[in-house]
């Protein structure tokens, strides 16, 4: 930003508190009011509120390394949609299959990332889908498409 740059607002939680959590199965003393803070200031920054149905802020959570890996590290992307900041998504884009589509990616990408949940199974449904619907690409897929996936997605979960 420093140079003119737009770089959306941000914070890092450190390598040596994700090694502290790993370790203890619970955030370091602290940690958690520090990341909510830390969070409140994006907040101000961006004027919009985490889970909020009408003006939701939505981030992404990427994984670091002291050298760039491109592809190599994980990234969750939307986290803070869920059906209720989904209809925030959809009221201010006005575009009902984008905000369905960021919430199926959301769910996608968690499930792999942090309950380790095969692509595959997300997969599968994505094709299962695409077959009931005669369609071939997954950009073919309607809004009303997405909805039945997201439930599909919510049943790979269970």
């Amino acid at each position: 930003r420093r140079i003119g740059l737009p770089v959306p607002p941000g914070f890092t939680i450190t390598t040596e508190a994700c090694i502290a959590f790993q370790k203890g199965g619970k955030f370091p003393d602290g940690m958690m009011d520090q990341a909510m803070e830390a969070l409140k200031q994006v907040e101000i920054e961006s004027g919009k509120k985490f889970g909020d149905p009408v003006n939701p802020l939505l981030v992404s959570v990427r994984s670091g390394a002291p050298i760039s890996m491109p592809g190599m590290m994980d990234t969750i992307l939307n986290v803070g949609l869920n059906s209720d900041t989904v209809k925030g998504i959809v009221k201010k884009s006005g575009n009902r299959r984008f905000a369905l589509d960021s919430f199926r990616r959301l769910k996608q990408m968690f499930g792999g990332v942090v309950l380790s949940i095969p692509h595959e199974a997300f997969e599968d449904a994505i094709s299962i889908i695409k077959v009931q619907k005669g369609k071939k690409q997954d950009i073919e897929l309607d809004e009303n498409d997405l909805f039945e996936l997201i439930e599909k997605f919510d049943d790979v979960y269970k």
